[in-house]
């Protein structure tokens, strides 16, 4: 990947992380109960625009979009194919993981709430990042993972972390999205994809280890270098987890398609898609649509896509509104 000149090229806000279901009654049931999401939209689409975005041969896809606080998510079901499933072995390391960081008000009662439900915890408890971490000292988390195997994480911030939006006064338990985690396998790597060649910023950088990350991910020895990343205009960010340890991270496999319920897509809305499209042909960035796509039908609420895969595999869906 070559190294770009600096352009004016932005993204300006994430404007969704769409997540591939097994069944949208099932996970629309568990995020609005166990996690207070709430409906926004419930819609189909077919046809060659849907076919050629995904890369998926006569696709039909029911879309329910959720909102948290200002946060949106889509749930996307394939109604016509089967995809595969998460493995039951996936691990923090692994370079399929991408998790939402979803940040309550208070994480003991929010944890007792997702208990509740039918969930598969990988955190052993929540926990609490000590004070030897500047970047995030106070921080309380835990990881689980939803009905089809997607990660999830709740997250607190004490008053001196996080947004001010975070410590508004609020009657909410769930408040949002505060980002969305990556594994990847090298960071400079991935900053040359999202911050040169996207114009995404960094905001924050920390280096994670010990008993406590030990415990969230569980993962012994688990060692991450965090870089935050944010888009023009703040909002959800993008956070890349480099493990150190352990080192045996597995890639996503070649043939992992949008229909396979691993696939999650950080829809991106840029200035300019057409610039941007050109920039990432030029530096050999692989693409799953065979066009920029321009939507007739007014179905989904932007104009143009064109989902294409970072250096690791992870889908990013660039949209134009």
């Amino acid at each position: 990947m070559n190294t770009p000149t600096r352009t004016n090229i932005q993204v300006q806000r994430i404007r969704a992380i769409g997540l591939t279901v097994t069944n949208c009654d099932r996970s629309l049931d568990f995020y609005t109960q166990a996690l207070s999401f709430e409906l926004v939209s419930d819609i189909s689409v077919e046809g060659q625009d849907y076919s050629d975005l995904q890369d998926v041969t006569r696709a039909k896809i029911r879309i329910v979009t959720l909102r948290l606080g200002d946060e949106l998510i889509e749930l996307m079901e394939y109604l016509n194919i089967k995809g595969k499933s998460i493995p039951s072995d996936s691990q923090s390391n692994d370079l399929w993981f991408q998790h939402l960081a979803i940040v309550v008000s208070d994480l003991d009662r929010a944890y007792a709430q997702v208990r509740s439900f039918p969930i598969q915890p990988i955190s052993i408890a929540p926990q609490t990042i000590p004070p030897d971490n500047e970047a995030s000292a106070g921080v309380r988390a835990f990881k689980f993972k939803d009905p089809d195997g997607h990660d999830l994480e709740l997250i607190w911030f004490p008053p001196d972390k996080g947004k001010d939006k975070w410590h508004q006064n609020s009657n909410c338990l769930f408040l949002g999205i505060d980002h969305s985690a990556i594994a990847i396998s090298n960071t400079e790597q991935s900053l040359k994809f999202y911050r040169d060649l996207l114009g995404m910023q960094v905001d924050s950088r920390s280096l994670n280890s010990g008993e406590t990350q030990a415990r969230m991910d569980d993962l012994p020895g688990a060692k991450v270098q965090i870089t935050g990343l944010r888009p023009s205009e703040d909002g959800v960010g993008i956070e890349l987890l480099d493990y150190i340890t352990p080192a045996n991270a597995r890639p996503i496999p070649t043939d992992w398609k949008s229909y396979d319920i691993t696939h999650m897509q950080i829809e991106l809305v840029l200035n300019d898609i057409e610039q941007v499209v050109d920039r990432l042909r030029q530096n050999e960035v692989q693409f799953v649509s065979s066009r920029v796509v321009q939507f007739t039908d007014r179905l989904l609420p932007y104009q143009q896509g064109c989902l294409v895969k970072d250096p690791n595999g992870h889908a990013i869906l660039l949209v134009a509104e």
